[in-house]
């Protein structure tokens, strides 16, 4: 009779098993957007049991919700005087995975992931850099910010406007940079 090795018993760890599904959602999301992608591929990239995310978020919406949250946690942009890295990061960035400008836009058509977005980026992102601006308006221009930055990202990665290949990055930077304090600083005067 030949002699059997005993089986290990696999080794759990739920804290890892959850951030393996969070870091291959994140990826699928940025890729495919909301509507195209499946428990099924973000559990296969994982290398788990795509029951377990039923187990750890419930449905692929608050997993959705859960890499939404973790994305937005802190500000993408600054305030006046600070966002020449904000403004080089949009001119730069490239479209590879994961990136939460191409989650944004990849699943802003479905409107419960548009809801749910909406709902983060106001509660943490434009919340936290509006209470970081002084003056009036500071929630519309925070979201001005916001929307200046993806929309940057957007026309280079997704449309792929061809002014921006082989423009000046520097100069640019500084263009935007200028812009974005602008906005940030709400003297309302464009100076």
């Amino acid at each position: 009779m030949a002699e059997t090795t005993p089986r290990r018993a696999r080794v759990r760890d739920a804290a890892a098993t959850k951030r393996a599904i969070l870091d291959s959602a994140l990826v699928a999301f940025s890729r495919s957007g909301f509507d195209g992608t499946g428990t099924r591929e973000i559990a296969r990239n994982a290398g788990v049991d795509p029951r377990l995310i039923t187990r750890y978020f419930g449905s692929k919406e608050a997993l959705f919700t859960e890499v939404v949250a973790e994305l937005f946690k802190t500000p993408l942009i600054g305030v006046s005087g600070t966002n020449r890295i904000a403004a080089r990061d949009s001119l730069t960035a490239e479209s590879g995975d994961p990136d939460p400008m191409l989650l944004i836009l990849r699943s802003a058509s479905n409107p419960q992931a548009a809801e749910i977005m909406r709902e983060r980026l106001e509660m943490s992102s434009q919340r936290q850099l509006a209470e970081r601006l002084a003056g009036d308006d500071a929630t519309a221009r925070a979201a001005l910010l916001l929307s200046m930055c993806i929309g940057v990202r957007m026309f280079r990665n997704i449309i792929g406007n061809t002014a921006f290949e082989h423009a000046d990055v520097d100069r640019l930077t500084t263009y935007l940079e200028g812009a974005l304090d602008v906005v940030a600083a709400g003297d309302g005067d464009g100076r």
